[in-house]
C-alpha cells in the first residue's frame, strides 16, 4: 500500500510540473491552480509513503522518477531536444532507482 502512496506522489508531482509548463507564466488559471492542488496532493501522498518507505529511499525515488518522467514528457509533449548525454542521464537516473529498491528490498 505504501508503494502505491509513492507511486501517486510521483505521478501528481510531476502532474504538477506539467502544469507549471502549461500555465505560462500564471497566465492561464486553470493549470496556475493545478500546480498547487497537484503538489500538495502529492505531498501529502509521500507523507502517508514515509509511514514504511525510508525517508532517503522514499525521497530519492519521488525526485528521480519524477525527473525522468518530466524529461519524457518533455519530448514527447513539448517537444523539447534530446541528447545522447540526456538519454545517458535518465538510464543512470533509472539505474540509481532499481538499485535503491534492490537494497531495501534486501532489508
Amino acid at each position: 500500500m505504501h508503494g502505491l502512496y509513492l507511486l501517486a506522489a510521483i505521478l501528481l508531482e510531476v502532474a504538477g510540473t506539467t502544469c507549471m509548463r502549461l500555465a505560462e507564466g500564471f497566465t492561464r488559471p486553470l493549470p496556475s491552480v493545478l500546480i498547487f492542488v497537484f503538489y500538495g496532493l502529492s505531498f501529502a501522498c509521500i507523507t502517508l509513503a514515509l509511514e514504511k518507505i525510508q525517508l532517503s529511499v522514499a525521497y530519492a525515488i519521488w525526485a528521480g522518477m519524477g525527473t525522468a518522467l518530466i524529461a519524457l514528457i518533455g519530448v514527447a509533449v513539448f517537444a523539447e531536444s534530446m541528447s545522447p548525454l540526456k538519454w545517458l542521464s535518465l538510464a543512470m537516473i533509472a539505474a540509481g532507482v532499481v538499485g535503491l529498491n534492490l537494497d531495501g528490498a534486501a532489508r
